[in-house]
Formats: structure tokens, sequence, C-alpha cells
């Protein structure tokens, strides 16, 4: 593990921090406001609380650059694809109406705004005091994602590279001097038993004979 890669994997894992903190703050409190109003929360809206609140979790354990960080990279991946569905779903509430989407005037704003309480209330009374919050939720969402996959990614190279620079050697080093026969010089080659090969009869031992003269 490089220097550069334990400097991005903490930026990465700060920057979800504070994505996930944001969506969770803003969708913490449009919650608190439905309950209040005593309507049913939206589901979509109960899921990106959810995932806002185990990415939190997740991001502050693991913020640390050691290599169990790196290992965690599957759960990077999985929290990458919750967000992408988050940003999915909340996107198609409201579509490329945003703010302008009946959905938007009729829950998100008209629940933020404590409108509920204002009675005879037009459209020009409510205006957009809850867009912005809403623009923040799918931003940061999708910026959450963004970085999740980011940090999977570096986390499977980081993985990789540890696995790979810590396995055991299992062939020769090509690099090694071959050994040499001090006999004649010249490498050491392995002999190779035939099976087919009649065996060799063994040596005959000389003696010596006394001779009578």
């Amino acid at each position: 593990m490089g220097a550069a890669s334990k400097v991005i994997h903490i930026i990465l894992r700060v920057f979800e921090v504070i994505c996930s903190v944001i969506v969770l703050g803003l969708v913490a409190r449009f919650l608190h406001l439905v309950s209040q109003a005593g309507v049913s929360a939206d589901s979509r809206i109960v899921y990106a609380i959810v995932t806002a609140s185990v990415s939190t979790l997740f991001a502050l354990v693991f913020i640390a650059p050691f290599i169990y960080a790196y290992l965690a990279f599957p759960m990077d991946a999985i929290l990458f694809v919750m967000w992408i569905v988050v940003f999915g779903l909340l996107t198609s509430r409201t579509g490329s109406a945003m703010c302008n989407a009946s959905w938007y005037w009729n829950y998100w704003g008209y629940y933020w705004g404590g409108w509920w309480r204002v009675p005879d209330l037009t459209v020009w009374d409510m205006g957009y005091g809850g867009c912005a919050s809403w623009r923040a939720v799918l931003a940061f969402s999708f910026l959450a994602a963004m970085a999740y996959l980011v940090s999977a990614i570096l986390g499977a190279v980081v993985v990789h590279r540890y696995r790979r620079k810590n396995s055991p050697v299992t062939t020769r080093d090509i690099s090694a001097p071959i050994p040499q026969s001090p006999a004649t010089g010249r490498p050491e080659t392995a002999q190779v038993h035939d099976p087919r090969a009649p065996p060799s009869a063994p040596a005959q031992q000389t003696m010596g004979t006394a001779v009578d003269v």
C-alpha cells in the first residue's frame, strides 16, 4: 500500500461521510415533519434514510487506511449499487420537472414547509422553499454513489497488489545461478530414468589371486 492510495482512501471516506450525513439529515428532518402531519412516509424516502445510515456507519468504521479497510471493497460495491438505486428511485418521483412536478408540490414541498397547518393554502403561498433541500438530496445521493464506486475500484486494486506481493514463490527464480559440477565445471543436469531400459548389471569386483611360484 503506497502513500498515494492511503491519502485517496481517507479523502474518499471523508467525502462519503459528508454526502451520507447531508442526505441523512435532510431526509430525517422531512420524515419528522411527515410524522407530525400524521401521514405515512414514502417508502422510497425510508429506503434513502436506511441507505444513508448504513453508509455513514460503514465509512466511519473503515476510514483508517489499513488493509482490512481495503478488503471491504465488496461492501463498497454494494453501497454504490444502493446509492444508485436511491438516486434512481427519488429522481423518478419528480423526473425532469424537478420542483415543478406534482409530487413535489403535493408531498415534499407541502410537508417540508409545514403547509398542512395553513388553511386555504394556494400554490403561490408555498413557493419553492423545499426545492433546495430536494435538489441537495438528489445531488449528494449521486455523489455518494460515485465515491463508493471509486472506493471499490481502489480497494480491489490494492488488495490484488497486496496478495501478489505477499504470495509465496512457487516456481524457481530464473535469475538464480545454475549449480555446476565440481569435477567437470559444467552445469549439472538431472538424470532421467527410462523405465523401458533394462536394469544395468552390477559392477563386477575383480580380486587378485595368489600364484605359487
